[in-house]
């Protein structure tokens, strides 16, 4: 196994298996408040230390990781099946179906994506599924422009033309036969958009436009950590190491997906 994905592998693993043992296990209450243990330095007791409420850092740092996780992941799942299915039945129809669809991602990109998710919290306010719904929206244009992409040249193929000819409605088609031969280009893609999905999430919650309190965050905890930086770096550092090292192993796998799916890496 290359050098790149098995630290890709590794890191992504760690902190999926981090994220599992918060959901179902953590050494303190994540949301109990100790005002008598504000700020504590690490220990035995709470090997992270305390933030300005008393809580254990280290029981809301494992359950932060699942809820940006969930979120990063909903949002990837969400901007794939809107540029999939828009992509897909684009490029299959063409015509005035195409032009419709190339209007709507050519809107959407006309945003940078984490400009777009800011204005679409604001409207809809701090919550979870605002975020999902925000950061699908933001990012599906990309799928849309490699589905469509892929469509296109599949749909002229022998096979797409033996499925009409046998009669194959035109929807049965596109699920069958042109959705499946866009999955691998679009493996590559959606490790991107889980990436920058995590970040534009911890982005939103350090701002105050991701998943409210009391819920943790890995944004929330550093947005609320700094005012203490001084005092208590730990506050900060420890979340931004985890959503640098998760970065960090989401886009070396993405590399290694890359080299493995992509022809014109053959042989690199």
């Amino acid at each position: 196994m290359p050098l790149n994905r098995a630290i890709g592998v590794g890191l992504c693993g760690a902190v999926l298996v981090t994220a599992v043992i918060g959901a179902m296990w953590t050494p303190f209450d994540p949301q109990a408040l100790d005002f008598e243990s504000r700020l504590l330095p690490s220990s035995a007791t709470h090997w992270f230390g305390t933030d300005e409420f008393g809580r254990d850092v280290l029981s809301r740092l494992l359950a932060a990781i699942g809820v940006s996780l969930i979120v990063s992941l909903a949002a990837m799942l969400g901007a794939l099946a809107i540029g999939v299915v828009l992509g897909a039945v684009g490029a299959h129809f063409r015509g005035v179906v195409d032009r419709l669809v190339v209007v709507f991602s050519d809107a959407l990109m006309a945003f940078p994506g984490l400009l777009l998710a800011l204005g679409l919290m604001a409207a809809l306010g701090p919550n979870r599924w605002g975020v999902v719904l925000a950061l699908a929206l933001a990012y599906s244009p990309k799928v849309i422009r490699v589905t469509r992409a892929t469509a296109l040249s599949v749909s002229a193929r022998e096979f797409v033309l033996a499925s009409r000819a046998l009669g194959n409605g035109e929807l049965f088609t596109v699920w069958r036969h042109v959705v499946p031969n866009c999955i691998s280009p679009l493996t590559i893609v959606a490790t991107s958009i889980f990436g920058t999905a995590l970040l534009s999430e911890t982005a939103l919650s350090f701002l105050g436009l991701g998943v409210p309190p009391p819920a943790s965050s890995l944004g929330g905890m550093m947005a609320d950590g700094r005012r203490y930086l001084a005092e208590a770096p730990q506050l900060v550092v420890i979340p931004g190491l985890v959503v640098s090292l998760t970065l960090l192993g989401v886009n070396l796998l993405g590399d290694a997906l890359r080299d493995r799916f992509d022809p014109r890496m053959a042989g690199t």
